[in-house]
């Protein structure tokens, strides 16, 4: 299927491996020109290496994107290079348990500039130049813990993936009919060097209880079908679809909604 993606450009956040570097490599895979950015410039210029495989044109920027500024940064950078956006993909991400009452305002503040003001930044910074583009789209990378609840211990983790769901919807109401704006929600995703691989590393018996007790599917998701979801949110296959919340996850989640 030609999802019609040939000669566009998608930026995506936390690429350097896992999740991200699978949704990059697969939207190169589509003809997608890509821009990627992490905070560890080695192993970004890895997966930038890995990407170019595919025939894309990749522009890796190291950068942590909670810095002030950088944002603008990867948004500039990639129209410098590439002279258009049409896609972005907001997957920088990470997790911080703990108690809701030992937490701390700075918990609270990292995780949450973290997990969705640095999307937010992006989005900023890149919808002006999206709207000079047909067909243009925003995805972002939640969970499963945002739609309903994770657990003890992930009131951050909770909170800031409920609010990417959240954002996402208001957005496409706001941009429509220029820019069309969704969200993912991965399950227990295993992928070489993932929490999830470690664990089956560590503890294969646990792990496949847990996948018993919680994935309906019966075994663990992988990170290129996530990213085949996202692929499919961004091209014109997915022309009428704006402000939805696609779970992947094997029929691991519990939500009716």
């Amino acid at each position: 299927m030609d999802l019609g993606l040939q000669d566009r450009v998608a930026i995506v956040t936390g690429a350097s491996r896992g999740i991200g570097k699978y949704i990059a490599e697969a939207l190169a895979r589509e003809g997608c020109n890509v821009a990627i950015c992490a905070r560890t410039a080695e192993d970004l210029q890895a997966a930038a290496r890995d990407i170019e495989e595919e025939g894309a044109e990749v522009l890796a920027l190291p950068m942590d994107v909670t810095d002030e500024g950088e944002p603008a940064r990867l948004v500039e950078e990639t129209l410098d290079r590439f002279g258009r956006i049409d896609t972005y993909v907001g997957n920088v991400g990470s997790n911080r348990k703990g108690s809701f009452e030992t937490l701390s305002d700075e918990d609270w503040e990292e995780l949450i500039n973290l997990n969705f003001m640095s999307h937010v930044r992006v989005s900023r910074a890149a919808i002006p130049h999206m709207r000079e583009v047909d067909g243009a789209s925003i995805c972002f990378i939640s969970s499963i813990f945002g739609r309903e609840l994770g657990g003890a211990g992930l009131s951050l983790y909770n909170t800031t993936k409920s609010a990417l769901i959240s954002v996402s919807k208001v957005m496409a109401q706001d941009l429509a009919p220029d820019i069309r704006v969704n969200s993912v929600a991965p399950g227990s995703i295993r992928f070489p060097g993932g929490s999830w691989d470690q664990r089956v590393k560590d503890n294969p018996e646990a792990m496949e209880e847990f996948v018993g007790e919680n994935i309906a599917i019966g075994r663990f998701g992988r990170a290129d079908e996530v990213a085949d979801a996202v692929t499919f949110l961004c091209s014109e296959r997915a022309s009428l679809i704006t402000g939805a919340c696609i779970n992947v996850d094997g029929g691991q989640s519990q939500s009716l909604i």
